[in-house]
């Protein structure tokens, strides 16, 4: 046992009681494995092409809410940065440069969470200052949001 399970008690087993990953955030790593060995795997001809279907199915199995916003920003992303190649990313929608994630998408119902996210990793242009947002809350796209993030990509993009 190491030294952050405790012993189980009450019917809990250790499992249960240990305060690391949760259930989502190793589902998350597993997809992430099953993504390296797939994309090892893949003939470099038909890789760009076989990671945006890769990409395309994870959105098309989205709940409704997420998988609009997921396709607005796919759209978005794909046409504003169109050297930004679509891939998985711990079962993600991800943009990358050079195999590098620069934004990724990350539905409410991934984690369990109130809203989706638009997110940007420290390969994204977007320093500025000292201070600066990496992601961003998604309720609902309007004309003004879709705006900022074509901006936002286009920055990020370099």
């Amino acid at each position: 046992m190491t030294k952050t399970q405790k012993p189980a008690r009450g019917g809990e087993s250790a499992e249960q009681r240990f305060d690391g990953f949760t259930a989502e955030e190793r589902e998350a790593m597993k997809e992430h494995a099953k993504e390296l060995k797939t994309s090892a795997r893949r003939n470099p001809r038909t890789a760009k092409a076989d990671a945006e279907a890769d990409v395309l199915a994870k959105i098309a199995e989205m709940p409704d809410a997420d998988r609009v916003l997921a396709e607005r920003i796919h759209a978005i992303v794909t046409s504003t940065a169109p050297d930004l190649a679509p891939k998985l990313w711990y079962g993600m929608p991800a943009y990358a440069r050079a195999g590098k994630v620069v934004c990724f998408f990350q539905s409410a119902q991934k984690f369990k969470t109130r809203y989706a996210t638009l997110g940007f990793s420290d390969q994204a242009h977007l320093d500025d200052g000292t201070l600066w947002p990496t992601s961003y809350a998604l309720t609902e796209l309007t004309a003004d949001a879709e705006a900022l993030i074509g901006d936002l990509v286009r920055k990020a993009a370099g």
